[in-house]
């Protein structure tokens, strides 16, 4: 009978735009991909690893780069950050024979060669990774440890001081000589290994921050499931389906810091498909140009004010950007006028679009192939293992294809919920398991999704709801404007109207006219 439930189901998607006119609900039109049974003790760390040792990009782990550190030239190869994170996840079981999974660890370092060998390492004894933004204030920061309750903390000697005292956990400097030989520990009796099989998979893994889909700063609760489950996807279709792939070795340039779940989801993407890493300390347009050109950087994940920036700023003839093959764009709708300027200036580049948040592990929707990238302005199809509904804010109703309203997801990429923080949990995912994602949206005939803007950032002119993303896209169309914002600003008669904030490309004479 369950059979014949599922041929029903089914039978009732349009396979267009994966819409079943029965549920309402839209599933996802890429095949589902492999996930190890839910009840199988794994931490995330093993199972990225263990596809790295089975991945055909990686032929030799011993010569093969993994990080690169752009401002200082170091190198860390995949035998030496495997190496390192046995050693440091040893050491660290030995010095505090506490440390439980579901146990926290505060992280404020920049980016460096250590920090994923730091994450690896604590994610093999199920310890949660809890990292912070080094420019975090005093205050912020204040709040996130007593969020998080962590049982220990790792900073460099620059980020140390600001953490708030006293603290009542251990504090380790990852610059120091005692962290360094950590790296390289190896008289541990082989009673002290972690287990092979690691933690619950329904262990926290990590800690992120984000304002959630409205308010204050929320510490978002990502399951190793939740992690394994986005991995899974793109590892699998990567190796299957992705006429994108770079050849030759594919190196990323980090864009988005490791704190952030963008890159916190690079990091572990790398691992487990091979790529090269080269991080950014801290972003600057012209930085990032001379490491594309220096390290012939083959992907980047960028902003749409990047994109604007790239086709707009004449910086970008002074280097040598031809190893560039793909560009991952999130994080706000990318205008078509836009995109099309950048094809007309990077005709070998292609962008894929996607769209993701912090509770869903970064994961959503985004685009597989050339097909799928014409659809400019697009955030691309429902990725595998995920389904989702357009759900009208006033009346709770779900709503068909092309039809407007809050976007809501379902799958196993799904966070655990805030921590400390159980109403804003209930606020966000519904009962049945759906994250309430706070973003104005449509999914069009054929399955692709299109953000109109965030539901509480809708500009209430009279009658109308306006879109600030909308003006912000027409405004950056002009060819003297470098970007734009749009705010509500109150006006008695019509509610709100819209209010622009211009910065002009340099040497350009923009009227208020124009």
């Amino acid at each position: 009978m369950a059979a014949a439930a599922a041929d029903r189901s089914r039978d009732c998607v349009d396979p267009n735009s994966g819409f079943c006119r029965k549920t309402k609900i839209f599933q996802s039109l890429r095949p589902p991909t492999p996930l190890p049974p839910a009840d199988e003790p794994l931490s995330l760390a093993h199972y990225a690893t263990s596809l790295l040792r089975t991945s055909p990009t990686v032929t030799d782990l011993s010569s093969a780069s993994f990080v690169i550190d752009a401002a200082t030239g170091e190198v860390l190869t995949y035998a030496a950050f495997l190496r390192q994170t046995r050693s440091l996840s040893l050491a660290l079981k030995r010095l505090y024979p506490s440390l439980s999974p579901n146990d926290v660890a505060f992280i404020l370092c920049p980016a460096s060669v250590h920090t994923p060998v730091l994450y690896f390492a604590l994610m093999t004894l199920g310890v949660a990774v809890s990292p912070s933004n080094p420019l975090s204030s005093e205050s912020e920061l204040a709040h996130q440890i007593q969020l998080t309750k962590p049982k220990i903390a790792f900073a460099t000697s620059q980020t140390a001081p600001k953490l708030p005292s006293p603290l009542h956990f251990p504090t380790i400097l990852i610059d120091s000589p005692q962290f360094l030989s950590l790296l390289t520990e190896s008289t541990i009796p082989p009673a002290a290994e972690p287990s092979a099989l690691g933690p619950s998979q329904s262990d926290t893994a990590a800690i992120l921050y984000s304002s959630g889909t409205t308010g204050k700063v929320k510490g978002v609760r990502l399951s190793h499931r939740n992690m394994i489950a986005l991995t899974s996807g793109f590892y699998h279709n990567r190796h299957q389906h992705d006429p994108a792939q770079p050849d030759p070795h594919p190196v990323a340039l980090m864009t988005v810091p490791l704190f952030h779940v963008f890159g916190f989801f690079m990091l572990v993407k790398a691992i487990a498909i091979g790529e090269t890493l080269v991080l950014m300390q801290r972003f600057d347009f012209e930085g990032m140009l001379r490491a594309v050109e220096k390290y012939r950087v083959t992907y980047m994940p960028v902003s749409p004010p990047l994109i604007v920036a790239m086709v707009k700023l004449d910086l970008t003839n002074k280097y040598d950007l031809s190893s560039l093959s793909v560009l991952g764009c999130g994080g706000a709708p990318l205008g078509k006028d836009v995109a099309e300027k950048f094809k007309e200036k990077f005709p070998n580049v292609d962008i894929i679009q996607g769209y993701g948040l912090t509770e869903s592990g970064g994961g959503g929707t985004r685009m597989m192939d050339a097909e799928e990238m014409k659809n400019y302005g697009s955030a691309g199809r429902i990725s595998e293992n995920l389904e989702a509904k357009v759900v009208d804010p006033e009346t709770g109703e779900a709503l068909g294809p092309g039809q407007r309203g809050e976007l809501w997801l379902r799958g196993p990429v799904i966070m655990k919920g805030y921590i400390g923080n159980d109403q804003a949990t209930a606020e966000t995912l519904d009962a049945e398991g759906w994250l309430k994602t706070g973003d104005l949206g449509y999914i069009n005939s054929q399955g692709y999704l299109y953000i109109v803007d965030r539901l509480k950032e809708l500009i209430k002119y009279k009658a109308y709801q306006v879109p600030p993303a909308e003006l912000e896209a027409l405004l950056q169309s002009n060819p003297k404007i470098a970007d734009a914002a749009v705010i509500p600003y109150p006006d008695d008669d019509a509610g709100q109207i819209p209010m622009a904030f211009i910065v002009r490309k340099p040497g350009s004479h923009l009227t208020e006219a124009e």
